[in-house]
């Protein structure tokens, strides 16, 4: 190699190099927003919850607060009615979750298909999710009502009795998570829509030659090719129905006989009702941690990995 040579190649190195440099100073300023935002609203919340958990914690003057240890999570796991509030939160999660992913994949291989109206299908189907929790909770504590609800006028032609759903033990857990699928399907239909809307046609073009009937192609291209979109949409719902509160909070107020009370109902109660806000932060904390923990479940028994 020339001299000549040598040197262009020194000024090829050191342009790539500085080339470099600038793409990295350009990336850390293009992400410093995101950062600060998941810092201040992320991050320190985080850790912050995480020093409270461990302080009898004095809201108005924090200076004051008194430092107790690990005393909030051994009154919390002994406390019977954090055991009820877990377990109501897990009933609504194991109903409302299968329920929200099947119906709303369901619906989206229905609207998929050449139908007339299916345009029209897909904005009712989407409409109740642009719902506050409030507005969604009156609708169906309507419909619920024993003396003028639309539900019980039907099933009162064929039923001589029934169920009282929000005053009911047996049934006011199942009426909230029914309402819950109603409500927050449509998010989950969108995004399975559009999955199986990216699925090239020449995978089911190939299953018919080879002879395969709508189940098998259903199995064996539809089912794999929208696994990434059924992971999230499950991850989703999951977080969702851990932080249930609007809907007990509103249509049963945790009854009847605490048969409704979630987690994070128990843990508003004793933030804002009891003023135990270490309590509180504890309770936060041990949710996070349930969180985490489906989550990374989910992740590997349900395929989340990219391969």
């Amino acid at each position: 190699m020339s001299v000549t040579e040598r040197v262009d190649a020194i000024r090829r190195l050191v342009s790539s190099e500085n080339r470099s440099r600038k793409e990295l100073i350009e990336g850390v300023l293009f992400s410093l927003p995101y950062l600060a935002i998941f810092v201040v609203f992320l991050l320190y919340p985080l850790v912050m919850g995480g020093y409270m958990s461990l302080f009898d914690w004095n809201a108005i003057t924090p200076a004051e607060s008194t430092f107790i240890g690990l005393e909030n999570y051994t009154t919390m796991f002994a406390d019977p009615a954090f055991w009820n509030a877990l377990g109501n939160t897990l009933y609504f999660v194991a109903i409302t979750v299968p329920g929200i992913v099947v119906v709303a994949l369901g619906l989206a291989l229905g609207v998929n298909r050449d139908i007339k109206g299916k345009g029209i299908l897909r904005t009712v189907f989407f409409s109740p999710y642009i719902l506050t929790v409030s507005v969604a909770s009156i609708v169906w504590i309507d419909l619920y009502s024993t003396q003028y609800g639309v539900i019980n006028h039907y099933l009162g032609m064929v039923m001589s009795n029934p169920p009282q759903w929000l005053q009911s033990r047996l049934f006011a857990m199942p009426a909230l998570a029914i309402m819950t699928m109603w409500w927050l399907a449509g998010f989950s239909f969108v995004i399975l829509l559009s999955a199986r809307q990216s699925v090239p046609e020449y995978l089911y073009e190939a299953a018919r030659l080879d002879g395969a009937g709508s189940w098998r192609m259903f199995r064996d291209v539809t089912l794999p090719q929208i696994r990434h979109a059924i992971f999230f949409v499950i991850i989703i719902n999951l977080v969702w129905g851990f932080q249930v509160f609007g809907q007990p909070y509103i249509m049963t107020g945790g009854g009847p006989g605490k048969t409704t009370e979630t987690l994070v109902m128990y843990l508003y109660q004793a933030a804002f009702n009891q003023r135990s806000f270490g309590y509180a932060a504890a309770v936060g904390y041990v949710l996070t941690g349930i969180l985490v923990v489906v989550s990374i479940a989910n992740y590997y028994f349900l395929g989340g990995s990219n391969d």
